[in-house]
């Protein structure tokens, strides 16, 4: 049996068609179908070489060309041989035109364009991973955003996101054992959140992660006493800080996340 594709195709980096690919895929069960990226792509023969191979496999390609003459060529010549051809960005330009009567700059790879807005996303990466866990408090009163919660409550991998926006994040554990440090206290122009969980979840994600690690299921970590004790440390100190609380149960990063960037820009 012939290889099912999906061929990636752009004249820039081709990311942002292949991440409309990936999502595609996730709605699928099967995995047999792989993604093939061509990028930078620059002249009508590698179009036609293109469509021929998807031709060939009986794939599909999703594109994304500014070049009016390469996208043009794209959709004739997979009408030609009979493939299927997804253009993600073609639709969504022209509804711009037509809305705002403007006219696009068709330069390709804009999206990542070094640019003051690259530069600002890297220091904020480098920052969610300077102050990740704690490790260093002075990095509390620099953030932007400062998520606390117990353990396992989504705190590192939510920093992560914030910081691929361009904004800078810390987080930091409770734990009933330790007091919070002072420069959780102080300093203005930054917004704290708490995370919190329901304790029969964060049951499950500490069981499995204790099984993950070779350790015993029965250790304190993941006992229903120590979780509880851990939850109502954590809510008081939230309450002290009359910091806004979201409850991360069943609810994934980029939904908190958006809650975050909307708190952060009203």
């Amino acid at each position: 049996m012939k290889q099912p594709y999906i061929y990636v195709c752009s004249d820039a980096v081709g990311e942002t068609a292949e991440a409309v690919a990936k999502a595609t895929l996730r709605q699928f069960s099967s995995d047999n179908v792989k993604i093939k990226r061509y990028g930078h792509i620059r002249t009508e023969d590698e179009i036609l070489r293109i469509v021929a191979e998807a031709s060939l496999t009986g794939g599909f390609i999703s594109y994304t060309l500014v070049q009016p003459e390469l996208r043009e060529l794209m959709r004739e010549e997979s009408v030609k041989q009979g493939v299927r051809a997804v253009d993600v960005m073609g639709p969504m330009m022209q509804a711009y035109v037509d809305t705002f009567n403007d006219h696009p700059r068709r330069q390709p790879g804009l999206l990542h364009s070094i640019d003051e807005e690259y530069h600002k996303r890297i220091e904020a990466i480098e920052f969610a991973v300077k102050y990740d866990d704690g490790k260093d408090v002075t990095g509390l009163m620099q953030a932007q955003v400062v998520l606390i919660g117990v353990s396992r409550t989504s705190k590192t991998p939510l920093s992560v996101f914030l910081s691929h926006k361009g904004i800078r994040a810390a987080n930091l554990p409770l734990m009933p054992e330790v007091n919070p440090p002072e420069e959780l206290k102080q300093g203005p122009g930054r917004l704290i959140v708490g995370l919190t969980m329901q304790p029969s979840h964060l049951l499950e994600i500490r069981t499995e992660r204790l099984k993950a690690l070779g350790l015993p299921s029965t250790a304190q970590y993941a006992s229903p006493e120590r979780i509880k004790e851990e939850l109502d440390y954590a809510a008081s100190v939230m309450e002290t800080l009359s910091c806004p609380i979201i409850d991360v149960t069943n609810r994934a990063i980029e939904e908190t996340a958006g809650i975050i960037i909307e708190w952060l820009t009203k």
